[in-house]
């Protein structure tokens, strides 16, 4: 996700057999895009992006496509009005 241009953050799984210390998932947080002004339309794509990229995670032209696509949607939503 991260070649994609896609932050996640690592988190434990509740109930998972790992140690602790192993974070077994991802925790995908919306906080932040809220707060920029996304909404519904915005969280679909951004999903569309995920699944995206996990499905050509080894092609490193379709990763920077989306990682465009992801820096685009991002410029479109500054975090802060100037």
């Amino acid at each position: 996700l991260g070649a994609a241009g896609i932050t996640v953050n690592k988190n434990n799984i509740p109930f998972d057999t790992q140690k602790p210390t192993v974070t077994s998932g991802i925790r995908a947080g919306t906080a932040a895009l809220t707060t920029r002004g996304m909404r519904e339309d915005e969280m679909r794509k951004i999903a569309g992006m995920f699944r995206r990229a996990l499905d050509h995670a080894d092609d490193a032209q379709r990763l920077a496509e989306i990682k465009a696509e992801a820096r685009e949607m991002a410029c479109s939503f500054p975090m802060f009005a100037w």
